[in-house]
């Protein structure tokens, strides 16, 4: 599970949900892994496990945590408090993704420390953005790379026509 790209964690418990999360980090450029937790207990284990450097090779530490608000066991409130109170994980961004639009919601949880509210679903555009402020370099280069794409493209056409 080591690579050379530093690990997305996502905590969802639709599967639907993760589905179109891989769809769209494909779709944006990243290259980054993506590990999968289904509730706020397991995220827990989880991000304990990556903690312990021994556990590394199977809990990588994640760079980036897509956190939904509504889990089971614990809700995404209650994980991103605990996250920000393991003195490890301080440097690990969190982004709020979930169905909740409520503005109280989103002021909790970037009052809990957030770096991020998106309300789901997530367009690639909406990733793109995101992943780009949180100086993820695959994101900007693909969007480079489809702007120079989409430029070389209009300038086929106009040559054609």
């Amino acid at each position: 599970m080591n690579s050379r790209h530093p690990t997305i964690l996502q905590v969802e418990d639709s599967e639907d949900d993760v589905f179109m999360m891989k769809r769209v980090l494909m779709k944006a450029g990243v290259d980054h892994p993506l590990h999968v937790v289904w509730d706020g207990q397991e995220a827990v284990e989880y991000l304990s496990a990556a903690l312990d450097p021994a556990r590394r090779d199977t809990h990588p530490l994640p760079f980036l945590i897509l956190l939904d608000l509504k889990l089971p066991y614990r809700d995404g409130f209650e994980v991103l408090e605990w996250i920000r109170r393991q003195p490890g994980l301080d440097s690990v961004q969190v982004v709020m993704l979930t169905g909740s639009g409520e503005s109280r919601d989103r002021q909790r949880a970037l009052a809990l420390g957030a770096r991020g509210y998106l309300v789901k679903p997530a367009s690639i555009d909406d990733m793109r953005r995101l992943l780009a402020s949180l100086s993820v370099g695959a994101v900007s280069n693909a969007a480079e790379a489809d702007e120079s794409a989409a430029h070389s493209e209009s300038s086929t056409g106009a040559r054609a026509g």
